[in-house]
């Protein structure tokens, strides 16, 4: 059997269709318990009425449609690009756009950084209306949105303006790298690579994240006291707390702490702050002590190291990909078979070809691992807030933001495994009841 390019290409597609028709088949059997399941779970009974419950069910089958149509979109359009080698169509466009500023086509290179700010101003335009969509539709029909036009306007460009002032420095470094040669430019790229990944990890807190949300500082107050007091005990290195405006943006919750050397600052989003509302006679958010269990469960990840082993995990993995790159990216077949004619092998297509399209198996499998530890090192995390002596304050913290997030907590076993990297919501509580029985015991 002679291996053309008709070959590859046929490989490469079945592959890309294999994975979207399992995904499919996972979110077809979620769809059918959001639809067929409308009992409360009998750990959730005290917490959750049946009109909370039935909204859940009704987010997650909108949801779950409107995830169903993106994929279906996402697949078809990769197939649409790669059958009709538009590929090397916009290859050739970024030439001609270079050539009506006097740039070469053999000034690779620039030519790169053209094509793929192209590339991006491509995915944005046609992904807009699904974002759309999204946030407009979906999220407002649930009242999880509270974005205005304007402001949804001024994320998007500001979310592409920083992609290209990020992506294209790095691509035109990665590239220059490459077309050095020699036998160790895989280590060199990796080196490269991993001290940007760390740069951009740790100016993200207080460089890039102030420039969509505004943080200011928690006042004053017994939940401040509370969580200084949490941070003493354990010798975590605090610097301040924070509380970022994410109400602008959406009605979801959330909390985490941030920098990746030295000194870290907690974030809570406004969200979680139990509040009443008037109007509609209901009380959202987490009581303080609730609070707490759930920055015990975030200070679990900081005390078992999971950043930093999830960071290994990370290079490692980024230089077998590299190393793959490295051996099959002279490979001619690469190109011609997205349409490039022979002799000509820009390096950021055969990145693109290799890391995303001959290595798609291998992403999906490393993606089903790396979810898998995940969720180990959520149950880590509680495991510890359960030995600071939060368990019952951990375990009404999960159900309140389940219940304010419109989380419905039953899940297709199979749909969980491949999806979720983190536990679900029945799955924590049961966890944590097992961590106090055991603890009582003990």
């Amino acid at each position: 059997m002679v291996f053309n390019e008709e070959l590859l290409l046929l490989i490469i597609l079945v592959f890309i269709w294999a994975e979207y028709l399992w995904e499919l088949y996972l979110s077809l059997r979620q769809l059918k318990i959001y639809k067929t399941n409308n009992k409360i779970p009998d750990d959730l009974k005290d917490m959750l009425t049946e009109d909370s419950f039935k909204k859940a069910r009704i987010y997650g089958i909108d949801k779950s449609q409107f995830k169903i149509v993106k994929e279906f979109y996402s697949i078809a359009m990769t197939t649409v690009i790669l059958y009709n080698k538009w590929i090397f169509t916009a290859w050739q466009k970024s030439e001609n756009i270079g050539g009506l500023f006097n740039i070469r086509p053999d000034q690779e290179i620039i030519v790169s950084c053209i094509f793929m700010a192209l590339v991006t101003l491509f995915n944005f335009v046609v992904n807009m209306p699904f974002t759309v969509y999204a946030t407009f539709v979906l999220e407002e029909k649930h009242g999880f949105n509270k974005q205005t036009v304007g402001f949804f306007l001024k994320d998007q460009v500001k979310s592409l303006a920083l992609s290209l002032v990020i992506t294209l420095p790095i691509t035109s470094i990665a590239i220059y790298i490459i077309m050095l040669g020699g036998n160790m430019f895989i280590v060199w790229l990796w080196l490269f690579t991993t001290v940007i990944s760390l740069i951009l990890l740790t100016i993200y807190p207080t460089v890039i994240a102030p420039l969509f949300d505004k943080f200011v500082p928690l006042p004053d107050g017994s939940l401040r006291k509370g969580i200084e007091n949490l941070a003493s005990k354990l010798s975590f290195p605090l610097s301040q707390v924070y509380i970022v405006e994410g109400s602008k943006r959406s009605a979801h919750s959330n909390a985490y702490f941030s920098g990746l050397f030295g000194a870290k600052r907690i974030v809570l989003f406004d969200t979680l702050l139990e509040k009443h509302d008037e109007v509609k006679n209901v009380t959202t958010g987490c009581s303080e002590n609730e609070i707490l269990g759930v920055l015990a469960h975030e200070l679990g990840h900081w005390k078992c190291s999971h950043i930093y082993k999830s960071i290994v995990l990370t290079e490692v993995n980024l230089f077998l990909l590299f190393s793959a790159f490295g051996f099959l990216f002279k490979n001619s077949l690469l190109y011609t078979t997205l349409g490039f004619p022979s002799g000509q092998e820009p390096i950021i297509i055969g990145l693109i070809v290799v890391m995303q399209l001959i290595l798609a198996p291998y992403n999906s499998m490393l993606s089903f691992f790396a979810t898998a530890l995940s969720r180990k090192f959520e149950f880590e995390a509680d495991n510890f807030a359960v030995g600071l002596d939060y368990a019952n304050e951990l375990r009404s913290s999960l159900i309140k933001l389940g219940k304010d997030n419109l989380d419905y907590p039953i899940y297709d076993k199979l749909y969980s495994a491949w999806y979720h990297s983190h536990p679900t919501l029945l799955h924590r509580i049961e966890n944590i009841r097992k961590q106090t029985s055991s603890s009582k015991q003990d």
